[in-house]
């Protein structure tokens, strides 16, 4: 039929209104309806659930997380409720969307590694911000932990930003998780000198350091014969905070009294004896 043809006259707008433009209005009209109602329901949602886990002891940084996660998954389902009433086809939409979605994932697979990785470690708390810790393949305070990496704080005051699939899948050290340290100190003597006095003098030493603490007890006591030291351990605790000052500090005035006392710190060191007779060994 040539629509050129066709006189406007013949065209009934009334049933084209009733047929077509009603209807069509009407689910444009109600799908308006369910997004914003949807839409207000979600955000109500989402709030009463912040709520809730507001009162637990998630961490806030997950609490935020899962109520992101909550809010997409809600305006999704309201998304595919608004376009279903429109008549689109929401089998294939959601096919789609899933065939997307497996796409994105592929790849970024090493993306989503550290995104489960960082859930893993908000959720589980192998560390906190504040820590001294030691992992993949770095040590340094923690500062921040995101979503997709660990921002941390070394000594010397570097930032290092650590993909957090490195650090869930290796050995996590927590060097400050506990209250009390152990400092762990090898001392080596002379095998000519006192081993009784040089065992006295450590212990003064340890005992009067008011960081040391009474319980647990110090330990000193000889460890090894070495091949040029006798080999005495000196392991005091300590706190946490004031375990790398009391080290140092007990280090040096070790040395100082041993020199002091004159107790002998040797180093390893070889004999080598000449065979001063002029005879070549036999080689047959």
């Amino acid at each position: 039929m040539d629509l050129q043809n066709i006189d406007a006259s013949q065209i009934d707008i009334s049933k084209v209104f009733i047929q077509y433009f009603i209807p069509w209005a009407t689910n444009f009209l109600f799908a308006l309806a369910i997004f914003l109602i949807g839409s207000a329901v979600s955000k109500w949602i989402v709030k009463l659930v912040g709520k809730a886990l507001g009162k637990s002891t998630l961490d806030p940084m997950l609490i935020d997380f899962l109520k992101n996660i909550l809010r997409w998954v809600l305006m999704l389902l309201v998304i595919v409720a608004a376009l279903d009433q429109l008549g689109v086809d929401t089998t294939s939409f959601i096919a789609i969307l899933g065939a997307a979605g497996l796409a994105v994932g592929l790849a970024l697979k090493d993306s989503l590694q550290n995104f489960a990785s960082g859930v893993m470690l908000i959720m589980f708390r192998p560390f906190r911000t504040g820590d001294y810790i030691e992992a993949a393949g770095t040590a340094g305070v923690v500062e921040e932990i995101r979503i997709f990496s660990t921002q941390l704080r070394t000594p010397d005051n570097k930032e290092v930003i650590a993909p957090n699939g490195d650090i869930y899948s290796g050995v996590i050290v927590n060097v400050t998780a506990k209250n009390t340290r152990r400092i762990d100190l090898v001392v080596g003597i002379g095998y000519d000198d006192d081993l009784r006095k040089a065992k006295r003098i450590l212990e003064e030493l340890v005992s009067e350091d008011e960081r040391v603490l009474k319980d647990p007890a110090p330990f000193v006591a000889v460890g090894e014969l070495g091949g040029s030291s006798v080999d005495l351990l000196v392991r005091p605790w300590t706190k946490t905070s004031d375990y790398f000052a009391t080290k140092c500090d007990l280090t040096e005035r070790i040395k100082l009294a041993l020199d002091d006392a004159g107790i002998s710190i040797p180093y390893p060191q070889m004999d080598v004896h000449l065979d001063s007779s002029g005879e070549r060994p036999d080689a047959g």
